[in-house]
């Protein structure tokens, strides 16, 4: 049963235990999947939830509802401002505890509203390896996590997705914009307008996977490898450069290290004992 397909049985057959879900939907790969499978299993008593903020771009929210829409899956929309929490703005190391204890609070009363007693959110393993202070709030919160339970990582996800023929077996990774500051940065609705319009022109160059971070006036870009590619092209740097200084940059920079998951914990000395 440790096989991708017996992973697979056991996701479907934890989901059949439950009456009925409420799944946290962003639209990326790992809530698509989930999403698309317990409603497979469960039907119309599946909903999703997602989330509409200054941090969630629309493009994002855009291809959640067309999802759902040609799914023929309940979708509701809830306005989660995060700047509106206190102490978020500030950008503290428990920022995402704070999002997401606020969050979930919300989809669960939606849930209760509905008549669906369970509320799932889709991280997998893969997350166990870094600082995650949302997983707090998850616990606290008794949401479910069907892909951890069932023991899947990202690349199992991405070749089960592919299979399923779901659209976003090989879209690139995100996080909330929140995610492009340093902790202790204050986050603003015009820097992360800033943040957004920036990896939005470099979507539309045709970068995949990417990461613009937010250090004043420098933008530190993170890419794959097909984007360090891109780069070799004096013109498109030069396109680039232009673009991200009419945006208020005064300096643009390139990561040698490359695109990766939470590059902004790589400052913090003890993970373990900040929340």
């Amino acid at each position: 049963m440790d096989t991708i397909h017996g992973k697979y049985q056991v996701l479907k057959e934890y989901i059949m235990n439950l009456k009925g879900l409420t799944v946290a939907f962003s639209g990326g790969v790992d809530s698509t999947f989930l999403l698309y499978t317990a409603h497979a299993v469960l039907g119309d008593s599946v909903i999703a939830v997602t989330a509409r903020s200054l941090s969630f771009p629309k493009r994002e929210l855009d291809e959640a509802a067309a999802f759902t829409k040609a799914h023929g899956i309940a979708h509701i929309i809830v306005d989660s401002e995060e700047l509106e929490i206190e102490g978020f703005s500030n950008n503290p190391v428990n920022r995402c505890y704070l999002c997401k204890t606020e969050l979930f609070t919300k989809i669960k009363a939606i849930a209760v509203e509905k008549g669906i007693s369970s509320v799932a959110e889709a991280s997998n393993i893969d997350d166990n390896g870094d600082y995650r202070p949302g997983l707090q709030a998850v616990a606290e919160l008794g949401i479910l996590s069907p892909l951890r339970t069932a023991n899947f990582t990202k690349a199992e996800i991405r070749e089960l997705s592919k299979e399923l023929g779901l659209p976003t077996w090989n879209k690139q990774s995100f996080a909330c914009l929140s995610s492009r500051f340093p902790y202790g940065e204050k986050i603003t609705p015009n820097r992360l307008k800033k943040i957004d319009q920036a990896e939005q022109f470099l979507l539309d160059l045709g970068f995949h996977q990417l990461r613009v971070r937010f250090h004043g006036n420098l933008a530190r870009i993170e890419t794959d490898e097909n984007g360090f590619a891109a780069m070799l092209d004096s013109a498109a740097r030069l396109k680039v450069d232009a673009y991200f200084r009419t945006l208020g940059f005064t300096y643009v920079t390139l990561d040698l290290k490359g695109y990766r998951t939470g590059s902004m914990n790589e400052t913090l000395k003890d993970k373990t004992s900040i929340c």
